[in-house]
């Protein structure tokens, strides 16, 4: 009998991700979304939607009935203990079998990011809870420069507060790989494991950019942004005061070496090597080109 799959932060980039890396398999995939306008695409997709909201407890049974294993993604927030606490209550009371749930790179309680603090109390909250459960702490995502790609289009460059740290940076879609592959093992095949997957190899920003400028054909560089500055311009682009402080505390943490290693996770659990650099370059050739 199909398993079905309750996939949370349903319309997000790596849940995307992960719809597409389960597409064809024999599991039953079932969307939790806040906004059901949002979810067209899901449903023309075969995915079945139902409106929910990790924030408000009262509003995921319905969701929850019937699923054997959730894909558990919080979005970066102060209030994500809670929502991930709401999350694993709603899936014992349902009788799911397994959680993978989505943390963040180097989640401990003395973690260098706030984020990072955070995610730690909901993965404990998880190992305690009796159900069977793997937890993904992935690198930086190779994604997340496409943040900076209007600046890249317009003036060929881009600026972080990363200084010159060294990054095991991963594309998302081999972390959606991961989850895929561990989604359709037995539910015991990956249980109490937690895994970090990464890149192939570690890079600068610096090194990044050349990359990017030898597929674009045009010189692209990277320019080191100061805590600061990289605060302000966040600010001012619409960012959030939190959100920014977080975003700074990672530019703070990966500039100081903390993301200065590889591993051989996505190789291991999904059975092929990490994309480069270089292949994400190429495969987005569109959002960095006018």
């Amino acid at each position: 009998m199909s398993r079905t799959v309750l996939i949370t932060g349903a319309t997000g980039s790596v849940s995307t991700a992960l719809r597409d890396a389960l597409e064809g398999s024999d599991l039953t995939l079932r969307a939790l979304v806040r906004d059901r306008s949002r979810a067209g695409t899901l449903e023309r997709r075969g995915v079945e939607v139902v409106v929910g909201d990790l924030g408000g407890p009262s509003t995921l049974p319905p969701a929850f009935k019937g699923v054997n294993d959730l894909w558990l993604l919080t979005a970066m927030d102060p209030r994500a203990p809670e929502n991930s606490m709401n999350a694993l209550w709603a899936a014992r009371q349902a009788g799911v079998e397994r959680v993978v749930r989505l943390s963040a790179i180097g989640a401990a309680y003395d973690a260098p990011t706030r984020n990072g603090r955070l995610h730690a109390l909901s993965d404990h909250e998880l190992q305690a809870s009796g159900l069977r459960w793997t937890i993904l702490r992935p690198h930086a995502f190779m994604q997340n420069l496409l943040w900076q790609a209007g600046l890249i289009v317009r003036d060929g460059i881009f600026s972080l507060n990363m200084a010159q740290g060294r990054l095991g940076m991963i594309d998302m879609r081999d972390v959606a790989d991961v989850a895929a592959h561990i989604l359709r093992a037995e539910p015991d095949r990956h249980h109490g494991k937690i895994y970090t997957p990464s890149g192939p190899e570690t890079l600068t920003y610096a090194e990044a950019a050349e990359q990017l400028g030898q597929v674009l054909g045009r010189k692209i560089q990277y320019v080191a942004a100061g805590a600061e500055d990289a605060h302000a311009g966040m600010v001012a682009g619409g960012i959030s005061e939190w959100l920014a402080g977080m975003l700074v505390e990672y530019g703070q943490a990966l500039g100081s070496g903390f993301g200065d290693f590889t591993t051989t996770d996505v190789e291991d659990v999904a059975g092929h090597p990490p994309r480069s650099f270089a292949d994400f370059a190429r495969d987005h050739v569109a959002a960095f080109t006018v």
